[in-house]
């Protein structure tokens, strides 16, 4: 199976686990809002399945494609953090060294790169540091 059929077939057992536990009814308050609460600090990825599922499992999520020995991207890091405190994006980490073959996978060819992507889909890209606003602001366009 292909990344792509796999990321595909993620989306869709996702997509069905949520539509049954809305569909359920007797589903109290609290399981629906821990499948969509977006968390409040950046969320380190560990490999591609586990970006599917963290995408697949929240309607915004700003991804920071980062290294640890770059400059800039330690730069970003504080507004990242507060991207992730004050928006309605879950954000995630991914160091490119430790996943080379997901950085190829989204085209990342210089750090730190943002991507954007809104109902399990990628809408936005930054390459570069940016401020809050900016970032906060392309959360604001995307969040449902």
């Amino acid at each position: 199976m292909s990344d792509s059929e796999e990321l595909a077939d993620i989306r869709r057992r996702k997509r069905e686990e949520l539509e049954r536990r809305l569909e359920g009814g007797d589903a109290d308050a609290d399981d629906t809002s821990d499948v969509t609460a977006a968390p409040t600090t950046p969320q380190q990825i560990e490999s591609a399945d586990h970006l599917a599922e963290f995408v697949a499992t929240h309607d915004v999520v700003l991804v920071d494609f980062y290294a640890d020995w770059c400059g800039p991207c330690k730069m970003l890091e504080p507004t990242v953090e507060q991207v992730a405190r004050e928006t309605a994006a879950a954000v995630a980490k991914v160091d490119i060294d430790a996943l080379q073959g997901l950085a190829t996978q989204y085209q990342v060819r210089g750090v730190p790169t943002l991507l954007l992507f809104a109902g399990g889909e990628p809408a936005e890209r930054v390459v570069g540091v940016r401020d809050y606003g900016t970032l906060a602001s392309l959360v604001a366009d995307h969040a449902g």
